[in-house]
């Protein structure tokens, strides 16, 4: 059972942008340890180009996703990404997409986690569109979206996944294995974090 929640907010669904930025947010922790300010961050980014992006618009756009995404995280959070391992850095990076984007949190809660706990070997595309189901009997916003973009949607969320390490190409699910510090970390909130991860560590 996921976290109670006010099923009356609705869904930000624009988490198309940049998957989990994993060569960029170790970078961004890096300029937020020295200025300790989002603004001036976002500022160094955009003015650097540090996300590398031909297109201004497409980088505006990413460097404001990466940003906002990484504001969920904590403090010390922010810290640890600067100096993790890969893995690690994915793993946190998963948190924050789960944290900014309700709907991304709750499918890793109830329906990746789930099935990991009911020893099920995957999860398809099929069990997101179960999901969305059931929820749209609360959030009209999920009934409005067009069949185009719930397609987007679907994939990126599988995308993020993979990025992770959660799953592999064809939904298999694979038993995360934290990291002391950053298990650390995801426990200081009630409930834990841990609860967006396919383990069998309490969450």
């Amino acid at each position: 059972m996921s976290a109670t929640r006010d099923q009356s907010q609705r869904y930000k669904l624009s988490f198309t942008t940049g998957r989990l930025f994993l060569q960029n947010a170790s970078l961004a922790a890096e300029i937020y340890g020295r200025l300790h300010d989002w603004r001036e961050v976002r500022e160094a980014i955009d003015s650097d180009n540090l996300l590398q992006s031909r297109a201004s618009r497409s980088a505006t756009r990413m460097g404001g996703e990466l940003i906002q995404r990484l504001q969920e995280l904590s403090d010390s959070e922010v810290a640890l990404l600067a100096v993790v391992t890969g893995e690690e850095r994915a793993h946190l990076m998963w948190v924050a997409a789960c944290r900014r984007y309700s709907l991304i949190g709750e499918f890793a809660e109830e329906v990746l986690r789930e099935r990991f706990l009911q020893l099920a070997s995957d999860v398809l595309p099929e069990h997101f569109d179960s999901f969305i189901r059931g929820k749209a009997l609360w959030h009209d916003e999920l009934s409005e979206v067009t069949p185009k973009t719930m397609q987007k949607l679907r994939s990126t969320v599988f995308l993020l996944m993979r990025d992770a390490g959660l799953t592999d190409d064809g939904g298999r699910i694979i038993p995360t294995v934290l990291s002391t510090r950053v298990h650390d970390e995801l426990a200081k909130r009630t409930p834990s974090d841990v609860r967006f991860f396919p383990t069998r560590e309490a969450a």
